[in-house]
Order: structure tokens, then sequence, then C-alpha cells
């Protein structure tokens, strides 16, 4: 719920929550290595949400906004799998997300890019593209509430460790997947991210 036309996209409205919205996925969530995603068929719709990810690279505890640039080195491009219908009825009975969105392979990781390699992580380009075709774009500087605002709030709650992960939310443009599908996601001009649907 971080970018505001992906709110509208989702509930008919354009809003800023009060709160950054957080959740959090097992281990087995992660995809990387380009493996494929098994479609998992039994949950219905499965929607792709492309993401900016930053990877943390030291511990810490209520974390500072103006001090949170320390605490990551690395950004990718992920997709955050959700199983829509499923989502629309925990939703609806004010229900946790972990079963729509946490469930295996639901969260693909692309290449890591090293942070010093770009001028300000507010102003980072990404997109997707589904066989072949841009179906998703964003960018960084829409984020309501941006990177270092992030860390700093889950940070309140969590105590980040190395190698913990933070998806930062989708733009406009989420849509199904299908057995067969070939995902690419793009941080800059740069392909990061590689996943066939099987």
């Amino acid at each position: 719920m971080n970018y505001v036309q992906h709110n509208k996209e989702l509930d008919g409205t354009l809003y800023k929550p009060e709160t950054p919205v957080v959740f959090t996925k097992a281990d087995s969530a992660l995809l990387k290595d380009s493996k494929p995603f098994f479609v998992p068929d039994f949950m219905g719709r499965i929607d792709y949400e492309t993401e900016l990810v930053v990877r943390i690279s030291r511990l810490g505890k209520c974390i500072s906004q103006r001090f949170a640039h320390r605490y990551y080195d690395a950004v990718t491009v992920g997709i955050d799998f959700t199983a829509r219908d499923l989502q629309r009825k925990l939703r609806a009975e004010g229900l946790p997300w972990e079963l729509c969105k946490g469930f295996d392979g639901s969260a693909a990781l692309g290449k890591w890019l090293p942070i010093e390699r770009f001028r300000s992580v507010d102003a980072l380009h990404f997109h997707l593209d589904q066989n072949g075709k841009t179906v998703q774009e964003g960018c960084t500087s829409d984020l309501l509430f941006k990177v270092d605002e992030l860390v700093a709030y889950i940070s309140r709650f969590f105590t980040l460790k190395t190698g913990d992960l933070i998806y930062t939310g989708t733009p406009v443009g989420v849509g199904p997947v299908a057995i067969g599908d070939l995902l690419e996601g793009y941080l800059e001009d740069q392909k990061v991210l590689d996943v066939r649907c099987k």
C-alpha cells in the first residue's frame, strides 16, 4: 500500500495509509537464482507485484531515519506474488495476510546491485516485462513512505538483521500470471530478475 495509484487500483480510491502496511514472509517464500515459480493452482488468481527490494547489511533496532541509509547496502527488483482472491477474502474478514502473501516461492528476488551505483535510492526506476511486454513501471520517488522511513519504522517493531530484505511496495499495474509466463524485472535499464512460471 505504498503507491497511491496502486491503492486506487485495489480499493477504488486514492489514499495514503497513516503508517506503512507491513507483513512478513517465511524464508520458504524466497525464490532466487532464476528458479521457476510454480503457480499454486489451488489458490485461485495469483498476481505479480513488482517492487524495489532493499538488503539490510547490519544489525539495527529503533534506527533513526537520518541514519537509516547506513543499514542497507544493495537493491534489486523482486516480485511479491499475491493470491488475490484469497487476499480479498482475508481483508474482508480482517484476518492476517500470511496465507495470501507468504506461501512457498512467493518472494521472487533478482540480482543484487550495490547501492553506490546509484545517485539516490529515492529516484530509482524499475519495471516488469511479462512475455516481452512491459506491464508494470515504478519509481521510488513516488513511494508514499521512502526507503529510509520504512527502515526506521520497521526497526521499531523488529530487530533488523544482516540479510533481512524489505520489499518496498508495488506501483499500479499488478496483474495475473499463468503457467508458461516469463517475468523479467529491470532496475533502471539493467535486467536483474528472470522468472519462468510453471
